[in-house]
């Protein structure tokens, strides 16, 4: 960890120490409008808590970023010229499809302006097994007014999903990967509830099925969702093109990641992914419409077999505005629920000991809302086919360019007794 990522770290837990001072004089003889000074001094402090959350992502990015460009610089090998064409990633080769795609995007998307070495290589590159599943919308031919786009790109995306959303992390829930699209059936079976009995000596074994395992299938289709074009001009394309693959990748991975955490989160199952918060059971109801207590989160927490809560997936996952409440709640003696985590590790925030993930399509406190969820994830399959699959039209709109993302997953709870959740009061 840098020194400028402890520092803020520590900042971190300064302001978080100074916040529970104020929060802690709000007592019963508090007068009201004390109490709302103190509050609002707190959530302020919440807020700038927040701010530095993000900048220390902001920091390990560029972190990153440095890293990765020192990798690549240390890795590129000379342009030279060489009057044979070869394919992308040839051990032998002078030229690298993601170099002469680049060029590509500087000369307005014109082949023409390519020598014919580059092109062969655009053109080898497509036909390349592992650049296939990257194939462009327009038929997989360069020449039809496409090529394929370099496989970092899609790496690109993948990560920046994750960032975004926590259901496509498969750190978080259960991923599958499959390269075709068939419907993939998962048998399930929750026998928690069964156990042995005692055995009586003489006497023949209970053979009558009433502790038979109950076995039951869920189902995984392959739903596609895409970005809509991307359209850049061709002075963008040539004046950005040391950025515009990080761009590109941050743009189609955003709209990606939108889509495919609200549909994992709270799609309906008909014709859609069957969300996680839809697919949970019932694990407690909150007394009031727009407001939870420490207690009630114990009553989730507990509701959960103590099997699954054992599980290295078991978390809680609720939206940030219900954190910024959660963070104000204590337990029977007097400790705080949010625990910040140890800034000189970075190890990240826990409530009741349990990790949690901030997920903006949960909803916010309200009534008849399910506001928080707890359990094992790791129950929770995410069905994906292959990666993104990225296409350029430059034809189309010619003389500027436009490049498109397509994505195929589907998601569902297997177990409905791992992950439950906490609903507020009606009314």
């Amino acid at each position: 960890m840098s020194n400028r990522i402890k520092e803020l770290r520590e900042k971190q837990a300064k302001i978080v120490a100074e916040a529970r001072e104020r929060n802690d004089l709000i007592t019963a003889s508090t007068d009201e409008a004390r109490t709302k000074e103190l509050e609002a001094a707190h959530d302020t402090a919440m807020a700038e808590y927040d701010r530095l959350d993000k900048q220390i992502e902001r920091e390990e990015r560029v972190a990153e970023l440095e890293k990765r460009a020192e990798d690549q610089r240390k890795q590129r090998r000379p342009i030279q010229p060489d009057t044979e064409a070869r394919g992308a990633g040839d051990e032998d080769g002078k030229l690298e499809y993601r170099e002469v795609f680049h060029k590509f995007f500087r000369v307005g998307g014109d082949p023409g302006e390519l020598s014919s070495e580059e092109r062969a290589i655009l053109r080898r590159g497509v036909l390349r097994e592992e650049e296939l599943r990257m194939q462009t919308t327009t038929g997989g031919s360069g020449t039809a007014g496409g090529y394929t786009v370099p496989i970092e790109l899609s790496n690109q995306i993948v990560k920046t999903m994750k960032d975004w959303g926590p259901m496509y992390d498969e750190d978080i829930c259960t991923s599958l990967n499959t390269s075709s699209g068939n419907q993939i059936n998962i048998p399930t079976v929750d026998d928690t509830a069964v156990v042995a009995v005692k055995h009586t000596e003489g006497t023949a074994l209970t053979d009558d099925g009433g502790s038979d395992a109950a076995f039951g299938q869920k189902r995984l289709d392959a739903y596609v969702y895409d970005t809509e074009f991307v359209k850049f001009s061709m002075e963008l394309a040539q004046d950005s093109i040391f950025n515009f693959e990080t761009l590109l990748g941050s743009l189609l991975g955003e709209r990606l990641a939108r889509i495919a955490n609200k549909e994992l989160t709270t799609g309906d199952g008909t014709g859609d992914p069957n969300g996680v918060v839809t697919a949970s059971s019932l694990g407690k109801t909150a007394v009031a419409t727009a407001a939870i207590t420490g207690d009630e989160i114990i009553d989730l927490l507990h509701s959960v077999n103590s099997a699954y809560r054992r599980s290295p997936k078991a978390r809680f996952m609720f939206s940030d505005t219900t954190l910024a409440a959660i963070r104000k709640l204590k337990d029977g003696q007097g400790n705080y629920l949010w625990q910040m985590g140890d800034v000189t590790t970075g190890q990240p925030g826990t409530l009741l000991g349990y990790r949690y993930s901030i997920n903006d399509d949960m909803a916010s406190l309200g009534a008849a809302a399910k506001v928080m969820l707890f359990g094992d994830f790791s129950k929770y399959f995410v069905r994906k086919v292959g990666s993104p699959v990225i296409g350029v039209l430059r034809e189309r709109f010619w003389p500027d360019l436009g490049i498109a993302g397509l994505i195929r997953f589907d998601g569902e709870l297997g177990d409905t007794a791992a992950v439950k959740h906490l609903i507020t009061a009606a009314s």
